[in-house]
């Protein structure tokens, strides 16, 4: 599968998502403070062109035509295919000087009547790191005091990644960025850090066996879902999470402090459960006997039950009224509408799907509970540990808007998304087939309806809201969610697109 944000299942292989199965700050330091420099550390006070301290201005705008080429290739860009029409700075913070330096760039990019925030970590070196990859490099600058120097991303640097976690551990503060701990042991402030290469909205350095810092890519105002419900289950005392060790922000000329990354435990011995659950479906070739991946559906669906739970405590929950289920039911029936107008396959489903959405407005004519949530979860969002399933990267949706991340939404949403992960998992089971094998298509929907059926008995048994009571809810947000995949799968895998319809058909024809 492609663009994905499980940070730390990627990392154990070396935050538009793609369907899977889908600490108070210190004192300020500025940059050159008594004793310190804007590194945090003493030595390494030479940068290029013999200077302790960076010409921000001019670097920033020798820097802005390179980043202009580089910018639409890197992975986490979401401009791709529209021309940039401008670049504005809009912080630029060193947090190292010398050589190597280090520069933290908060840049406006413009694509027509658009624009997008995007966090910015650029490095600075007399020459190159030897092993710097490809990509990570923008190029040698060519005029102004840095001329000759390398330019390039500094999260691809072990030194500089290894003083951001410095950065981090003592709580510092440069100018608008604030560096903040949660209470508890110290932090470690001599690990250098190495980027992960998973192809995901984000960036993620992994510290040694210990910590994983999620670097927000682009970025909106306030404070990023991930955050938030992170240190929610953290400070609740939640094991279903890695426990959060502290963050960073920014703060913005007219609006809140936007958080531009996210430091967890990291989990060393734990898999990844999309990979778990796809050797399971591949061994269905050679031996159709159930294998106990439903002993696992089970537990995964307790552990969603106890997150829900705990977030319902910690954050505020609400009763929605006639109305309010009516505009959420009308939400799903206007997103079926825009997607049956581009995909031509949907339309002879829609008579059916807009009669289960209008069922959702006559079965809760009030009284729908609505939570903080996952937002979007799938097998690729949890990992097996030694002690238990711990879920991911409560970020949401990339493609939403951070206010609409953080709207209360049904707790079976995320039972919906999960639903439809254990029918992607099963499809690799046909992938690759010039034509559809009966056997095999027979034992790819028994090993998903037999893992769905476990999941929901799981996340039942830990207090979860019974998905078997309220099938007209559950039928509708699965509906929503394959919906959206059918979008998806048409604009970028188009031979994917039977996966999703094939829910669409049995969603449309159940009673």
């Amino acid at each position: 599968m492609s663009e994905i944000s499980r940070s730390q299942a990627h990392a154990h292989r070396d935050a538009g998502t793609a369907p899977r199965g889908q600490g108070g700050a210190g004192g300020p330091h500025g940059a050159g403070g008594a004793g310190r420099g804007a590194g945090g550390h003493s030595g390494h006070t030479d940068r290029p062109r013999g200077s302790t301290s960076l010409a921000v201005g001019e670097l920033v705008e020798a820097a802005l035509p390179m980043i202009a080429d580089w910018l639409p290739g890197q992975r986490w860009y979401a401009g791709k295919g529209q021309a940039i029409t401008g670049l504005r700075p809009v912080t630029a913070t060193p947090l190292v000087t010398g050589d190597p330096a280090m520069l933290h760039l908060l840049l406006r990019v413009e694509h027509g009547e658009q624009s997008d925030l995007y966090q910015l970590l650029l490095g600075l070196r007399a020459e190159a790191p030897a092993d710097l990859l490809p990509e990570a490099s923008l190029g040698s600058l060519t005029h102004g005091p840095y001329d000759g120097a390398a330019l390039y991303d500094a999260v691809h640097d072990p030194e500089l990644t290894g003083r951001l976690l410095a950065h981090l551990a003592t709580a510092d503060r440069f100018g608008p960025l604030a560096f903040r701990r949660t209470p508890g042991p110290g932090l470690p402030s001599d690990l250098l850090g190495r980027a992960g290469t998973a192809e995901q909205s984000n960036t993620s350095v992994i510290f040694g066996t210990a910590f994983i810092l999620k670097l927000f890519r682009r970025i909106s105002p306030g404070t990023n879902p991930d955050l938030e419900l992170s240190l929610a289950l953290s400070r609740a005392g939640s094991t279903r999470i890695p426990r959060v060790a502290a963050w960073f922000e920014s703060r913005m000329a007219g609006s809140e402090p936007a958080t531009l990354g996210l430091l967890q435990r990291f989990l060393p011995d734990a898999e990844d459960g999309w990979e778990l659950a796809l050797d399971q479906v591949a061994r269905l070739k050679g031996d159709p006997s159930p294998g106990n991946f439903a002993v696992e559906a089970h537990r995964l669906g307790r552990a969603t039950a106890e997150v829900h739970r705990v977030l319902a405590r910690a954050l505020p929950v609400a009763r929605l009224d006639r109305e309010q289920t009516g505009r959420l039911a009308t939400g799903m029936a206007e997103r079926l509408d825009v997607a049956a107008a581009a995909v031509p396959a949907l339309r002879r489903y829609r008579p059916a799907l807009h009669a289960a959405f209008q069922q959702l407005t006559a079965d809760h004519l009030t009284g729908l509970m609505v939570q903080r949530i996952h937002g979007d979860l799938h097998l690729g969002q949890a990992m097996r540990t030694p002690h238990g399933w711990v879920l991911l990267d409560f970020e949401g949706e990339p493609a939403k808007s951070v206010a609409e991340r953080r709207l209360p939404q049904p707790a079976l949403r995320d039972v919906a998304a999960m639903l439809r992960s254990f029918d992607y998992a099963a499809a690799h089971l046909l992938a690759g087939a010039p034509q559809p094998d009966p056997q095999l298509a027979h034992l790819a929907a028994s090993w998903a309806a037999r893992n769905r059926t476990a999941y929901c008995a799981g996340y039942t048994a830990a207090g979860g809201t019974d998905p078997a009571a309220c099938p007209e809810l559950l039928r509708a947000l699965e509906i929503d969610k394959a919906v959206y995949e059918v979008v998806y799968e048409a604009r970028h895998r188009p031979s994917w697109l039977p996966i999703p319809l094939t829910a669409i058909h049995r969603l449309a024809t159940t009673i």
